[in-house]
């Protein structure tokens, strides 16, 4: 069965070369599939995927069907957060669903994720340990304590930590698969601008009632 993998081709399984008038793409999981023709001008590659993501062909996606369509390195499905993260950020008209061109930017921001993850991943073990999740950060501009980058393994590691374990060192931390490698990363932007917008003086201070931290914290995606 054909999946819409969200590693490069050949760490993750990315989709195989795309001939116009290919027997691959004439039928789906052993049967014949008729996919809708694509919009004018749109990739025919990217509107197969589409097409194959959309299980009810509905002309558009939900977050179901995306979660069940993307996968990572080691083959585990994205987790529900990350999905709704990426729906939410591709959501342009907030229809709770993705259309195709929204699909669109979807599939390329996934891609250039997917570049990020290689080049930090240095001892290509599939995962983001705590070194590497550091070099990424302060590569993006965020030079976080190193308490803090120990909550976020502990948090995005792909084993759940035990709460005897919290005392553990930073090395022995689980890794970080692909997916919540995105969403961290996100995450810890959005967290930062959010303060930034509040540190008005710029002196890396913010006084808030109790109120306007968790509606701050609640908007966020």
């Amino acid at each position: 069965m054909r999946r819409f993998t969200c590693g490069a081709e050949k760490q993750y399984g990315g989709p195989p070369p795309y001939q116009q008038g290919s027997s691959q793409y004439q039928g789906f999981g052993g049967f014949a599939r008729q996919d809708p023709p694509p919009p004018r001008g749109a990739d025919p590659q990217l509107w197969s995927w589409f097409a194959s993501v959309d299980k009810d062909q509905s002309g558009s996606i939900t977050a179901d069907e995306l979660q069940r369509a993307l996968v990572n390195g080691d083959w585990t499905s994205f987790d529900l957060d990350t999905v709704k993260l990426l729906m939410n950020i591709f959501d342009t008209d907030r229809s709770g669903t993705i259309g195709f061109n929204e699909f669109t930017g979807l599939w390329k921001y996934i891609k250039d994720w997917q570049g990020v993850f290689l080049h930090f991943d240095r001892d290509r073990s599939g995962t983001i340990d705590g070194r590497e999740l550091e070099q990424a950060l302060n590569q993006f501009g965020f030079r976080l304590t190193p308490q803090l980058l120990v909550l976020l393994q502990r948090k995005y590691g792909s084993v759940p930590v035990p709460a005897a374990a919290r005392g553990y060192p930073a090395a022995a931390a689980p890794g970080i698969t692909f997916d919540r490698f995105v969403r961290a990363c996100v995450v810890v932007k959005q967290l930062t601008e959010s303060f930034s917008a509040l540190d008005t003086d710029r002196d890396g201070w913010v006084q808030l009632n109790y109120e306007k931290f968790l509606e701050t914290v609640l908007t966020l995606p």
